[in-house]
C-alpha cells in the first residue's frame, strides 16, 4: 500500500468509491452521488482544500482522506472527511491516511481538526476515536432526507497537543 497526494486525475476513481459508499448508506452524511468535477473541487483542488491523500495498492484505490476549511469552524481548524472501500476496511489504510493528513496539519500550523460523523456510523466514530479525536459537540436531531433521525457527533483532534 502507498499513500500519495491526490491529483485531479484521481477524481473519477475517488467519485466512484464515494458513490458506492453513498449507495450502500449508513456511513456518510452524503445522500446524493457526486461526479468527478465535484470531487475535484471539494476534495482535491478547490480553494478550501488543505490536502487530500489517497491510499492505493496493486488492486487500485483503497480510500482517500481530505482536509479543508469550513466556514462554521474556528480559524486554524481543518475539517476532515475519510472514505475507504468497504471491502478494504481495517487494513491500515485509514491510519496511514491520517498520518499523512496530520503531517500537513502540523506543517500548516493548524490548531485542531474537526470530524463530524453520523451518530449511527459506529465504524466511523470508532475510527476517529482510535486516532485520538474526542467528542465536543452533537446534533441529536440531525436527520436524513427520508426523515430518519440519525444525529451527528463532532469530534476534535488537537494538533498541537500531540
Amino acid at each position: 500500500m502507498s499513500i500519495r497526494q491526490a491529483t485531479p486525475q484521481d477524481a473519477v476513481a475517488m467519485s466512484a468509491l464515494q458513490n458506492r459508499i453513498i449507495r450502500i448508506g449508513g456511513t456518510t452524511a452524503h445522500e446524493v452521488e457526486h461526479d468527478a468535477a465535484y470531487v475535484d473541487t471539494h476534495y482535491i483542488s478547490g480553494d478550501g482544500v488543505i490536502c487530500c491523500h489517497l491510499a492505493e495498492d496493486d488492486f487500485g484505490l483503497i480510500g482517500f482522506q481530505s482536509m479543508g476549511r469550513h466556514a462554521a469552524l474556528p480559524e486554524g481548524w481543518g475539517d476532515i472527511g475519510s472514505y475507504v472501500n468497504p471491502d478494504r476496511q481495517r487494513t491500515g489504510a485509514g491510519a496511514a491516511l491520517f498520518t499523512a493528513t496530520l503531517a500537513v496539519a502540523r506543517a500548516q500550523g493548524l490548531q485542531a481538526i474537526n470530524a463530524t460523523i453520523r451518530g449511527d456510523n459506529v465504524a466511523g466514530l470508532g475510527y476517529y476515536s482510535r486516532r485520538g479525536f474526542v467528542d465536543y459537540a452533537s446534533d441529536p436531531e440531525y436527520q436524513l432526507k427520508d426523515g430518519r433521525r440519525v444525529g451527528r457527533i463532532s469530534k476534535r483532534f488537537e494538533v498541537r497537543g500531540v
